[in-house]
């Protein structure tokens, strides 16, 4: 089966535009090249339209919420959110039900996946039984069922004691640490960032420190340990700063940064509904302006979406009874690409490598890019044409800030393997 996609550009490390055909056979991208269909007989054309041919956007974290809250959504419709988004390979957070903390119940897991998925899925384990226990999971038996990664996410693992053995065990079999950086201790009753904001909703707040206490206390383990440290959604100033001179100090640390991180900040907060609560919450504008400044400098590695539907109900609330989270999924590049490469902020080249190459890397994934050889993890956006985002998801949720914005990049295409998983016309 010979696949051809022509009439497109990919982006250049000089970050210019320049038009390629991707030939794509046996799963993999054989060539690239300008090529006629009458002297290769394609068996399948795929028109570009002048549109942007990237890999595979790839996403470190993401809810998907089976088993055990299917209201909210499902493999199948997680990953079809993802496929409209651009996304091939996506990494699934354990704070499920029953939570995946056995080689029997990652197994069950892994066989939804299996049979429900239209992208790549990575499942996560948890650091510890039941997430909130400080009782290891067995790593050994949970690497063998093929855990991407350990981590407790939606609760800071509370203990460094625990911390530190969990480092230990991981370090050993050479997986990753994933962290939820949040000392309890440090909530009271929080609902959104510490600020002018709070008060004058006559909201709890959510103080900087209870993120980035904990992300000093764990690179300090992370540097006794060997581990590798990565910090889920990193949200303030001074969790930045942390990082940044840990990596200086040679440290093992990686982390990411979330899109509606980037873009909003708690001064874009309007009114006391569950569509602004998020965890972290959205911060200062100073906190804003040093996640930016993180990835310019490279202290920050890559761009996540923490995915995190919730059901309407649950969400047309106000913040102190709503859960936390916003999807993400389907708006990551459109809202970068609008906010960031349109205002020339960042270069596409930068956002494009910040979603694909470099999570990839980081977790030494075997996707990412167009290499000839690899696998034909594709998408195509159309950076040209404005859309209106919709309250219309391949999700069965639609809890995020952003429905009405007017933005540019939506997906033309996904392919994952060679072949067709999402096109614009479904």
């Amino acid at each position: 089966m010979k696949t051809l996609i022509k009439n497109g550009y990919i982006v250049e490390d000089n970050n210019e535009l320049n038009q390629v055909d991707i030939w794509i056979e046996d799963k993999k991208v054989k060539a690239k090249g300008l090529f006629e269909n009458e002297i290769i007989n394609f068996d399948t054309v795929i028109d570009a339209k002048g549109g942007l041919i990237t890999p595979g956007l790839v996403d470190v974290h993401v809810h998907f919420r089976e088993p055990g809250f299917e209201y909210k959504e499902t493999i199948e419709t997680g990953s079809h959110s993802a496929a409209k988004g651009g996304f091939t390979t996506v990494c699934a957070m354990p704070n499920l039900n029953p939570v995946p903390d056995t080689k029997e119940k990652m197994a069950m897991v892994n066989q939804l996946i299996k049979k429900d998925s239209v992208v790549k899925i990575k499942q996560y384990a948890p650091i510890t039984k039941e997430l909130k226990s400080d009782e290891l999971v067995d790593f050994k038996a949970l690497k063998k069922e093929n855990a991407f990664a350990f981590t407790n996410d939606g609760v800071g693992v509370q203990t460094a004691s625990v911390m530190y053995l969990a480092m230990k065990e991981a370090a050993k079999l050479k997986m990753a640490i994933v962290a939820h950086t949040e000392d309890e201790s440090l909530l009271f009753g929080g609902v959104m960032h510490q600020g002018k904001t709070a008060e004058k909703l006559g909201l709890p707040g959510i103080m900087s420190a209870a993120e980035s206490s904990q992300i000093a206390r764990d690179v300090l383990l992370a540097k006794e340990t060997g581990a590798h440290y990565h910090v889920c959604h990193v949200s303030t100033k001074e969790s930045v700063e942390v990082i940044r001179q840990a990596k200086k100090q040679g440290i093992h640390v990686t982390c990411e940064v979330c899109p509606h991180h980037l873009i909003l900040n708690d001064g874009d907060i309007t009114k006391d509904h569950g569509s602004f609560k998020m965890n972290p919450p959205l911060r200062g504008t100073e906190d804003q302006q040093a996640l930016i400044n993180g990835l310019l400098d490279g202290t920050i590695d890559c761009i996540a979406t923490d995915h995190a539907p919730h059901s309407h109900e649950e969400k047309n609330q106000s913040m102190l009874h709503s859960p936390f989270g916003i999807i993400g999924s389907e708006t990551a590049f459109q809202l970068m690409y609008t906010h960031f490469v349109k205002t020339k902020r960042f270069t596409l080249k930068q956002v494009v490598d910040w979603m694909t190459k470099a999570p990839s890397e980081i977790f030494s994934l075997k996707t990412g890019t167009l290499n000839i050889g690899s696998y034909a993890d594709i998408a195509i956006f159309d950076i040209e044409n404005e859309i209106t985002i919709k309250d219309s998801f391949a999700s069965k949720s639609s809890n995020t800030p952003f429905i009405g914005e007017r933005v540019i990049g939506e997906t033309l295409y996904t392919f994952v393997d060679g072949e067709i998983v999402w096109h614009k016309g479904e």
